[in-house]
């Protein structure tokens, strides 16, 4: 297990990041290895604590964020936080088998609103990311996309290997995009 533990508006300190690691650790029972994590503990107008973790692990990424008046706390909220993402996860994979597709390669470009409002022949690139989309089932991203705190989420089906997007509707429910072929 890799972890990065990175002190914001704060001293770092020995004894707490050796006690992040130490919690962070009764995670590996619920995932197998390798699992990177990012930690970042913050100071906020002087009597906040915040912790917040990012953890990616075979194509799994979990997010957790606690504010305290106490770093300890905060921390021992963000792991348990982490842990219940984490028991959830496994317990839904025990029942869904997944299937075995490779993962897709995807683009995510952010173009500068300003050259598409001009309606430039090219708009001006702000931000490009590619990355590997994992194939899973309708239930897995949507389980995914809660993990992450996001509301949509752009995934390969499993079966059908086609892109689909789910996405978080304003009522609370779930809706699925589904492309149809010609």
């Amino acid at each position: 297990m890799q972890i990065a533990v990175t002190f914001r508006h704060m001293e770092s300190s020995a004894a707490v990041r050796s006690y992040v690691e130490e919690k962070l650790t009764r995670v590996k029972k619920y995932i197998d290895e390798p699992i990177d994590a990012q930690v970042v503990l913050s100071v906020q107008k002087k009597i906040n604590h915040r912790a917040e973790v990012i953890m990616v692990a075979k194509g799994l990424t979990m997010k957790s964020t606690e504010t305290k008046e106490d770093m300890y706390a905060a921390i021992d909220l963000m792991v348990d936080k982490i842990e219940r993402q984490l028991k959830k996860y496994k317990d839904k994979l025990k029942k869904h088998k997944g299937g075995s597709g490779g993962n897709r390669r995807i683009e995510k470009t952010i173009f500068s609103a300003e050259s598409v409002d001009a309606g430039s022949d090219e708009p001006e690139i702000v931000r490009s990311h590619s990355f590997f989309v994992k194939p899973m089932s309708v239930e897995e991203a949507v389980m995914q996309m809660d993990l992450l705190h996001k509301d949509f989420l752009a995934f390969t089906d499993d079966r059908t290997e086609e892109m689909n997007v789910v996405y978080r509707r304003k009522d609370g429910n779930y809706g699925l995009i589904v492309p149809q072929g010609s």
